[in-house]
């Protein structure tokens, strides 16, 4: 047995992991990162990252559908998955060497091999063992299952979904949450038959209220099904279509069915117990500022419970690196970090929602609602959809809501003025470029300033 040392060693190279690896060599600190897959995780490899490609060809595709409308004359010729596939894996290519070489550039160690933590809190791996300082877990998620619908020749989960050769004519989704919104968004921009089927009452069940109906009203106007308050209870997979059948008694047949009903935490087998590292419900428990129950053993991402978000991962790993370093500095919030849907339209929110406001503070929540039929960017880009404002009455901004094309690009200023607490009347003097769909977020402010110019 060989053994190694270094201030500090990370189980998993994902978002959180790498991010956490960087900043720590940034503040002078010996890394070891062990990664049994490829540098990036899911993010990078199997999710955030290809999935965003596929839906931007998808984008591509409804432009040229929609190209006469604005004088252009072109003609959707069809899918070629090949190509397709090409542009995906091209693009994950190039982050991954850009990622590899920043962490070699950095001097960080990466060791390639599946990880295992000891009753001691080291880290073996085969015949090795790697002795940290510090050893912070960052092993990632993999997709939920559910036992009605075993994964198999005709179901899939959305790792599988990459992988496809073909678009499915028919495609049934089990789950409205995020993962499923996109899929169902994507393969219906390539001319697949989508029903979603969710066993809540609307899609983006964790999202504001008029979120999820302005979403649903785009989606129907796309000719996307949905399913609402249905459960599936049966599922029958033939070699060439999948039988759903729901808690009604309806059954619905496709070509596939994808499984979307969340992610759960890759925390089995990598040594927790033996470790006496606390967890509830395969989550691992940390306090704000990522400790677990074990002296000098620290987690980040999704396998700490909150939102599975890459950029929660990556703040979480760079607060890490920085308590470890002995610098303070403000833990990592949920109620300002960003959500995005990237569907078309797509949705996205920070802070709380109304009824999340409502409560918190009773009677005292203003809300403003503006229509993107008012913005001229918008009209322009040929997407509806609406911005929503909730405060605290003659008091802060509360949550931003966010629903059309190309919205996720504007939640930023709404996750600045609910982090730094703003009123609409401070934010209301502020100019937005003419004609940007940000005139939207500076409609709704001026709106809650008393002031509205283009809104009634």
């Amino acid at each position: 047995m060989t053994e190694h040392s270094a201030d500090l060693v990370l189980l998993g190279g994902g978002s959180g992991g790498y991010a956490t690896a960087l900043r720590a060599a940034e503040l002078g600190r010996s890394v070891v990162v062990v990664e049994k897959d490829k540098l990036g995780g899911t993010c990078l490899h199997r999710g955030c990252v290809p999935t965003k490609a596929l839906l931007h060809a998808a984008e591509v595709m409804d432009h040229v559908r929609d190209a006469a409308a604005v004088g252009v004359n072109a003609a959707v010729e069809g899918v070629d998955v090949t190509r397709l596939t090409a542009y995906r894996e091209g693009i994950v290519a190039k982050k991954y060497a850009g990622l590899t070489a920043l962490l070699t550039s950095r001097g960080i160690t990466v060791v390639a091999g599946e990880g295992r933590l000891t009753a001691d809190g080291d880290v073996r791996v085969g015949d090795d063992l790697y002795r940290g300082t510090d050893v912070v877990l960052a092993t990632g998620s993999a997709p939920r299952t559910i036992g009605a619908a075993p994964v198999g020749r005709r179901i899939l989960t959305s790792e599988e979904a990459l992988t496809l050769d073909e678009v499915p004519a028919r495609v049934v989704i089990l789950g409205g949450g995020v993962i499923g919104v996109e899929f169902a968004s994507l393969w219906r921009s390539f001319g697949a038959e989508v029903t979603v089927v969710e066993a809540l009452d609307r899609l983006l069940p964790t999202e504001d209220d008029a979120v999820s109906k302005a979403l649903a009203r785009a989606f129907r106007k796309r000719g996307i099904a949905s399913r609402l308050g249905a459960r599936v209870v049966t599922t029958e997979q033939s070699d060439d279509a999948v039988t759903v059948t729901l808690d009604d008694g309806s059954a619905l047949t496709a070509d596939r069915l994808l499984v979307a009903v969340g992610r759960r935490p890759l925390t089995e087998g990598i040594g927790l117990d033996e470790a006496g590292v606390a967890t509830e419900s395969g989550f691992v428990t940390t306090d704000a500022d990522g400790r677990t129950t074990v002296p000098h053993v620290w987690a980040v991402g999704d396998i700490v419970p909150g939102l599975q978000l890459a950029h929660r991962a990556f703040q979480q790993g760079i607060r890490v690196a920085e308590v470890i370093a002995g610098q303070a500095g403000p833990a990592v919030a949920e109620s300002t970090t960003p959500r995005v849907t990237y569907s078309r339209p797509e949705a996205a929110s920070v802070g709380l929602t109304e009824a999340q406001a409502r409560e918190a503070h009773g009677d005292r929540v203003s809300v403003y609602e503006y229509n993107l039929a008012g913005n001229a960017k918008s009209e322009i880009i040929g997407t509806a959809g609406m911005v929503k404002v909730v405060r605290e009455t003659d008091g802060p901004i509360l949550g931003v809501h966010l629903v059309g094309d190309r919205v996720g690009e504007l939640i930023t200023e709404g996750q600045l003025a609910v982090g730094w607490e703003a009123h609409p009347e401070d934010i209301a003097p502020f100019v937005h470029a003419h004609p940007t769909q940000s005139e939207a977020l500076g409609e709704a402010f001026l709106a809650l300033a008393g002031k509205p110019l283009h809104a009634v």
